[in-house]
């Protein structure tokens, strides 16, 4: 029998799956019409936690953080990583951009690695920042390390090429390749390589 208009429409299985499909599909598309950025927030804003480890080249310090659990970022861990990226040359500390340890959290995924990455450098103080340019040390005069927005490291166990592409990968911002220092910069701002 063929419905009418006036018949309540079918719950039977096949028709509860068509919906399910569409669900899927309508989220899908909405999503994908995302930019890149918010996309990326989006698809990883699973339920599950967001840990970082960190080891520090210059103090030692190792870190281990869960920094995001439960829909919200976790204050005291956020204290924690903002001290163990702090300038190390004076001690200044800021708050690091939640969107970089975003990043540093998908990038670690994306190697598929438990190891801690190894931090080169990770905020510098405006006047760290300007002696470091003055002294020839090639670093921008407007860094995005001096907005707690940029980050240098290495990941054990994992080539720098390796690391480079899955950055680059990830589309987030920008991507720099320092072979003869031996780490990557990856940061959070506009999308850009060198």
């Amino acid at each position: 029998m063929i419905p009418s208009r006036t018949d309540p429409p079918s719950n039977d299985g096949a028709t509860i799956a068509r919906r399910q499909v569409l669900r899927v599909g309508a989220a899908a598309a909405i999503v994908a019409m995302l930019p890149g950025r918010v996309r990326a927030t989006a698809i990883t804003a699973a339920p599950a936690g967001r840990t970082l480890s960190l080891s520090n080249v210059h103090t030692g310090e190792r870190l281990r953080a869960t920094y995001w659990e439960g829909g919200r970022y976790l204050p005291d861990a956020l204290h924690e990583i903002n001290h163990c990226l702090r300038d190390y040359r004076n001690g200044q500390c800021i708050d690091i951009d939640v969107g970089l340890l975003d990043l540093l959290h998908e990038l670690r995924a994306s190697m598929d690695t438990r190891e801690s990455f190894t931090v080169i450098s990770g905020y510098r103080s405006p006047a760290t920042n300007e002696a470091l340019r003055r002294a020839g040390h090639g670093v921008a005069a407007q860094s995005l390390h001096t907005r707690g927005m940029a980050i240098d490291v290495r990941l054990p166990g994992r080539s720098l090429t390796a690391l480079r592409r899955s950055a680059i990968a990830l589309r987030r911002g920008g991507v720099g390749y320092y072979p003869a220092d031996d780490f990557v910069h990856v940061d959070v701002g506009r999308v850009r390589y060198w």
